[in-house]
């Protein structure tokens, strides 16, 4: 009966992290329709490691397993992540299209204008789930991890993904053709 469990935990464990893949690649494929883009839909992605990295420094910092519930919040990650880089991203294409700002001025104003919102969905996220990942509800055992998970992820990807993924946008705009068009005006005026 023990190796029949074992297996089952084994196999359960497989899929998980095989609906965790899929759901990153669902994730792409409606970035780059949405924004009619192969190149900026990475940026937006970008921001998936960072998330990883807060959700296992505060998984290891609270020592809990990583099992079934750790890739349930890390599936749940994908989407809470990506909305917060979407709602940068968003906003300094628009800066760019519809405002005709340069690059980086298009950046520094997305960020100046999306810091807020995005401070205070995460904000509130963590603070909702707080309660859950400390233990203080019933049935915490198995969702303090999930909400350990979400908890680290945002916090390390909200800091970082309005530092990081500026620089990647800048960095992976060369590779568009509005980028190269902008890039060859900019050079030309200088």
């Amino acid at each position: 009966a023990e190796g029949f469990e074992s297996e089952m935990q084994t196999r359960s464990f497989a899929q998980a992290i095989q609906a965790l893949l899929i759901s990153i690649i669902v994730v792409y494929v409606v970035l780059a329709i949405t924004f009619r883009s192969f190149v900026h839909p990475f940026t937006i992605l970008f921001s998936l490691p960072l998330a990883m990295i807060g959700a296992a420094l505060l998984l290891w910092i609270t020592d809990r397993v990583v099992g079934l519930p750790v890739l349930v919040g890390m599936m749940m990650l994908v989407g809470i992540v990506v909305t917060n880089a979407i709602v940068l991203i968003d906003r300094v294409q628009a800066n760019r299209k519809e405002r005709g700002m340069n690059l980086h001025g298009a950046l520094v104003e997305g960020g100046r204008t999306r810091l807020r919102p995005i401070l205070m969905t995460a904000t509130a996220t963590i603070l909702a789930l707080t309660p859950l990942a400390i233990g203080l509800t019933e049935g915490a055992l198995i969702a303090a991890e999930l909400a350990t998970v979400v908890i680290g992820g945002l916090f390390s990807s909200t800091l970082l993904t309005l530092l990081i993924v500026p620089v990647i946008y800048s960095l992976l705009d060369r590779l568009t053709p509005t980028g190269r068009r902008q890039a060859k005006e900019a050079a030309s005026a200088a």
